[in-house]
């Protein structure tokens, strides 16, 4: 059998290698020793190979005619060359060498060793072109079935039969994990089936086998990922996709069950690698998927089975479907806040009354002010209700399912339905919804001005400005092709924001304003929500209290010492007689007080007296670590300088490694640290920090005279950030900003509630 392989090759050599190098090299391969796995019969074939390389370039006659060959192959475009004459070399005419290719002939019993170098040379495609054909012409001289195993008269027969067996399966390890790495998954998974297979059926090496089955284990999410991620219409590579992820989640013991499924994901990081798989899934495969692990029990299934039923309920305009969501919530209910997404539920059933009062029992304040200042003109919640179940399906819903991402989300159109109508009509009334989390939320929301800042950011930020909320571009893609991001912890799972990055559609803040259509679903189910009830005291006036003494008799209260033993009448009699001593010492002291003032006056104090009180100082006392401010409210060069500064190591402690993300409530306004907030918990969910150094220089300061507690800040700023994953750093950059801040001073404290950038430049 030929085998392409040349001198050089098997010695690991260049065509210019000094006879120092020739011996080292030959030294050093010698030494070398394959897996222990492998007989003695495969080392020495292996080693004699080596030696037939040495002996010949060691020769310098032969050497100089090998080199002659190898040249002629390498160089000749054709491939083919002059064979040089050999007639004047006698020492040579036992050897051939190959012009057409440079390969050596080697017999059935060397085929192991030659094998085994090809191997060590990376060459896995070359193994397994020569090494299959061979094991299956084996069978056929022996007439066993292809695909059977051997026999062991076979096995006796040929000797180096189990190492062509294992230098096979190697093969097909390598070239799998090469594949791997490469990102072609699917092709991963054959090789390394192919070998662990043919171990299998020969039963041979069973640590090889182990060590296949280990890879194969830990390959089954990246092939999930790229089944599933696969076009629709590849309905059998997506159903094997699906296939995978249920014994990876039948092995877990479900998407929260601590079984080892070998893949060497912990609980946190399955829940991201289940977060991400989402995108690839349709509402129905996770309708599915989710309702069926929601049953083993597991609180995060029935979760994302609530969002797959009421997308799927919303977009097919199955109520029935969202009836099921809102009594798997019920359930939910007893051990995390979901008021939230009862109340939206409620709301696409026309449970318009319950809707609004399981919604004041929700601790998502942020997402309950945007609620309340859409209701502002409107005697109950239901506009903003209504506005915010539309942001929530498009913004929230939706983008987790690959085929609701373009969809848009309009009640107007589901409750338009025939027969989202006629399913509303005949809905009994549910239990009502338990309140577990009473009195969270007792207390009352004032309404924001309409011309809040926070208002002003629901209407008009857009996904790409709450990506890219700093004074440079903070939060960018370091690679285009689709990668396995890092998740959220379990606790994430159940702590949700979800009003930061809100970019709704144009709305209409009142009803008066919308089309009358739009609010039709007022009267279906009930009636608009009675107002709440509120505990009233019982009343006790003096009058009351008297009458109540006068239905004592006369006599009864006249006798009431009377009838007590005499030694506790003598106790009563003692305290009755102190107290009227005291009574009487306290009216003679006051009136020797008055007499007093009156006979002998003292000196009198003019104008209006000091407001002086031991408990609080006669001046304010400054904060130690707020700002300082210029005698008459000014706000001055240096102040904003520092102003400026506390900002820049407030934000360098947020993307520091420890993302202190509180600090943002030092500096920032609370209408843009929601906006900080959700960037710094992405890179905290994706294992990554920066780094900053900062030089600042303030241009000019504008303080409007009408209203001395707002100013304008310009400042150039440099800014070198160091970006981090894990603890190695990826990449540093460097900036120069000319950068506009809005200043407002609140309780005496400068702040920031906005910033621009006017200038960028990259270095």
């Amino acid at each position: 059998m030929r085998i392409p392989l040349d001198y050089y090759r098997i010695l690991g050599l260049p065509l210019a290698a000094s006879e120092e190098q020739l011996r080292q090299a030959y030294g050093d391969r010698i030494v070398q020793l394959p897996r222990r796995e492998y007989s003695s019969t495969a080392i020495s074939s292996r080693k004699q190979l080596i030696e037939e390389a040495y002996v010949v370039l060691s020769n310098p006659q032969e050497r100089s005619i090998y080199d002659q060959v190898y040249l002629a192959n390498t160089y000749n475009s054709d491939g083919v060359g002059a064979k040089p004459p050999l007639e004047n070399h006698p020492d040579t005419s036992t050897r051939s060498h190959d012009v057409q290719s440079l390969s050596i002939d080697v017999s059935s019993d060397m085929l192991v060793g030659a094998l085994l170098l090809l191997q060590e040379l990376g060459e896995y495609e070359q193994v397994l072109k020569l090494g299959r054909p061979y094991l299956v012409n084996r069978n056929k001289k022996v007439g066993v079935r292809v695909g059977s195993h051997f026999t062991s008269e076979e096995y006796a027969a040929t000797p180096e039969l189990p190492d062509v067996i294992l230098t096979v399966a190697l093969a097909c390890l390598e070239l799998g994990r090469e594949q791997w790495q490469q990102g072609h998954y699917e092709n991963a998974a054959i090789s390394l089936e192919t070998g662990e297979e043919l171990l299998m059926r020969e039963s041979l090496f069973p640590s090889v086998q182990a060590e296949i089955a280990a890879d194969l284990c830990k390959l089954r999410p990246y092939r999930i990922f790229e089944l599933l991620a696969l076009p629709q219409e590849k309905t059998n590579e997506r159903r094997q996709g699906l296939g995978l992820l249920h014994s990876i989640l039948d092995e877990r013991g479900g998407i929260d069950g601590t079984g080892n499924d070998q893949s060497g994901l912990n609980i946190d990081d399955f829940l991201r690698f289940i977060q991400q798989l989402r995108n690839h899934l349709t509402v129905a495969e996770q309708h599915k998927l989710f309702e069926a692990e929601s049953k083993r029990p597991s609180a995060v299934a029935t979760y994302l089975a609530v969002y797959a039923l009421i997308a799927r309920g919303f977009v097919q305009c199955q109520p029935a479907l969202i009836r099921q969501a809102k009594q798997m919530l019920a359930n939910l209910g007893k051990r995390q806040d979901v008021h939230l997404e009862q109340s939206l539920c409620a709301l696409l059933l026309g449970q318009t009354e319950e809707a609004t009062r399981v919604l004041e029992l929700s601790q998502e304040y942020e997402a309950l002010t945007v609620i309340r200042e859409k209701s502002q003109d409107s005697p109950d919640l239901l506009p903003g209700l209504c506005l915010y179940c539309e942001y929530w399906l498009q913004q929230e819903v939706f983008p987790h399912f690959r085929d609701l991402v373009n969809k848009k989300a309009s009640l107007k159109d589901y409750f338009a339905e025939r027969q989202v109508q006629a399913y509303l009509e005949a809905l009994p009334n549910d239990t009502p919804t338990t309140n577990e989390w009473t009195g969270i939320n007792n207390q009352p929301f004032s309404s924001p001005q309409i011309n809040t800042p926070r208002h002003r950011h629901y209407d008009n930020v857009s996904n790409e400005r709450n990506n890219h909320t700093s004074e440079t571009d903070l939060y960018t893609s370091t690679n285009g092709k689709a990668s396995q991001p890092s998740y959220s912890s379990a606790s994430e799972w159940q702590s949700r924001s979800r009003y930061n990055g809100y970019q709704r559609p144009e709305m209409t803040s009142t009803p008066e304003e919308a089309d009358i259509g739009y609010y039709n679903y007022r009267n279906v189910g009930a009636s608009s929500p009675a107002p709440r009830n509120r505990k009233k005291g019982r009343p006790t006036s003096v009058n009351h209290r008297e009458r109540v003494g006068q239905n004592i008799p006369h006599r009864q209260r006249r006798n009431f010492i009377d009838k007590l033993d005499p030694k506790t009448r003598l106790v009563w009699l003692v305290f009755l007689s102190m107290g009227g001593v005291l009574i009487l010492w306290v009216l003679v002291s006051t009136a020797w007080g008055w007499v007093n003032n009156l006979l002998f006056p003292g000196p009198q104090l003019q104008g209006k007296p000091l407001a002086i009180e031991l408990n609080q100082p006669p001046i304010t006392i400054p904060e130690p670590d707020s700002q300082p401010e210029a005698a008459d409210g000014e706000l001055t060069t240096a102040i904003a300088e520092e102003i400026i500064n506390t900002w820049l190591s407030v934000k360098a402690d947020a993307f520091g490694p420890e993302h202190e993300i509180n600090r943002f409530n030092e500096i920032l306004t609370s209408a843009i640290i929601p906006q900080w907030r959700s960037i710094v918990k992405r890179d905290i969910a994706e294992n990554r920090h920066r780094k900053y150094t900062h030089d600042v220089k303030v241009e000019f300061v504008n303080q409007k005279p009408n209203n001395t507690d707002n100013a304008i800040v310009e400042a150039t700023v440099k800014e070198i950030t160091q970006f981090y994953e894990g603890e190695q750093i990826q990449k540093t950059s460097q900036e120069q900003l000319r950068v506009r801040y809005d200043l407002i001073r609140q309780q005496g404290t400068w702040r920031i509630q906005g910033m621009t950038v006017l200038k960028s430049a990259n270095s």
